[in-house]
């Protein structure tokens, strides 16, 4: 048996709940949150508790969403991490399993919305590469009508976050992480590429390539910088996380300003 003590602080499902109302959450609101179970610490219940923590400042009147990403349904010729080999990308394209909101994975975002997306009642967006699960009772609005060419834009729930008020919790996450910063990039002068997934349609399961805006999360730590000193950004510590909480409507606002000038992209249509 290890003797190495366990990482802490200690944090059960009341502590949690009782840091989240500290950091001004509260019933009622709509929640978009980007995590890290590890630094909170030491969690009696795990990603359960975190859950069960938010949802009880929530409550009933409010909605959870997370992001449940599956980037490894794409294009393996465009794959670094690790890149496999040419050879192989016509097998792949042709054996990928299609996306399904029941069972498909997420996948690089972390336990805690794996958790919500198989949580009882929850409901995920559509989209091969960023969906979107949900609980609560705006979650059905949230997630619905989420296009194949449209990621993380208009036809996503970014955009529905973004009309209905949302905040943005990120619970040991840096800016890099905040998806809201994508929808601002639908909103400037963005290049348009080819993106590729395996989805099910009326006639089976096929590979589809659709047109959709270039995003990239390059600089956003940056772009989260200047944001947080120009915008009000709730800061505090939740176990033993740091935590920044915004809205996300502020957030989109600020970067479609930031981007064009600190990040300018060309590209073709």
């Amino acid at each position: 048996m290890s003797t190495k003590p366990a990482p802490g602080p200690l944090c059960t499902r009341d502590s949690l709940a009782s840091d989240f109302r500290a950091l001004g959450l509260g019933p009622g609101e709509t929640l978009l949150l980007h995590s890290s179970l590890s630094s909170l610490g030491w969690v009696c219940g795990g990603p359960v508790a975190v859950v069960m923590a938010l949802l009880d400042v929530l409550g009933e009147g409010g909605t959870l969403v997370v992001p449940t990403h599956s980037s490894d349904n794409s294009d393996p010729a465009y794959w670094e991490n690790p890149p496999v080999p040419e050879a192989w990308w016509a097998d792949i394209r042709a054996s990928t399993p299609a996306f399904d909101a029941r069972t498909t994975p997420a996948v690089g975002v972390g336990v805690i919305p794996e958790t919500v997306r198989n949580w009882p009642g929850a409901v995920r967006s559509c989209h091969p590469q960023t969906s979107f699960a949900a609980v609560g009772p705006r979650a059905a609005a949230i997630v619905d009508g989420h296009a194949l060419d449209c990621r993380l834009g208009e036809h996503s729930p970014l955009a529905r976050l973004e009309e209905g008020g949302a905040r943005v919790l990120l619970l040991g996450a840096g800016f890099d992480s905040c998806t809201a910063f994508h929808l601002a990039e639908y909103r400037v002068p963005s290049p348009r590429v080819d993106n590729s997934f395996a989805v099910m349609t009326p006639q089976g399961r096929r590979w589809a390539t659709v047109r959709d805006t270039s995003i990239t999360s390059d600089r956003f730590d940056d772009l989260g910088a200047d944001f947080e000193r120009e915008r009000p950004v709730v800061r505090g510590t939740v176990g033993g996380a740091e935590a920044r909480l915004f809205d996300l409507s502020d957030a989109v606002s600020h970067a479609e300003g930031w981007l064009p000038e600190h990040r300018p992209r060309t590209g073709t249509n």
